[in-house]
């Protein structure tokens, strides 16, 4: 069964939790997606970079490469800078990724934006604020 790869991008940071995170997150991801073989790479600061990540999706048996920067809302890296490492123009959200002696698709996702589901999280963080013991 060929599965597709998630490139999970993170910014990068000096402290060490954000690098958690975004592993966390990935790891998360490929628990309830099987379907997805899942990987982080950063922008800056931590490795694996994002190049060194799509140097490792290459060999393997993927059908498609879907990029998923984890980031709140666009930016510099989000619309400059993450495209060039990908292939596209600015802008652009499909291209085609060189595997395995091909090529197969290549599909570039947008942050996180204003979703439903990140309101929900932020009164959930609000609800345990309050509750904490104080």
């Amino acid at each position: 069964m060929s599965r597709k790869g998630l490139l999970l991008v993170g910014h990068g940071s000096k402290l060490s939790y954000n690098k958690e995170l975004i592993e966390k997150t990935a790891a998360h991801i490929a628990e309830k997606h099987p379907e997805y073989l899942v990987r982080p790479g950063f922008m800056s600061m931590n490795t694996p970079t994002v190049e060194d990540t799509l140097n490792l999706f290459k060999d393997d048996d993927i059908e498609m490469l879907v990029v998923v920067p984890l980031f709140l809302a666009k930016g510099v890296h989000i619309l400059k800078d993450i495209p060039a490492l990908l292939g596209l123009p600015e802008g652009g959200t499909r291209g085609t990724f060189a595997h395995n002696g091909g090529e197969i698709p290549l599909v570039y996702a947008g942050p996180i934006g204003p979703d439903p589901l990140l309101a929900d999280l932020m009164v959930k963080n609000a609800e345990e604020a309050i509750n904490a013991d104080a």
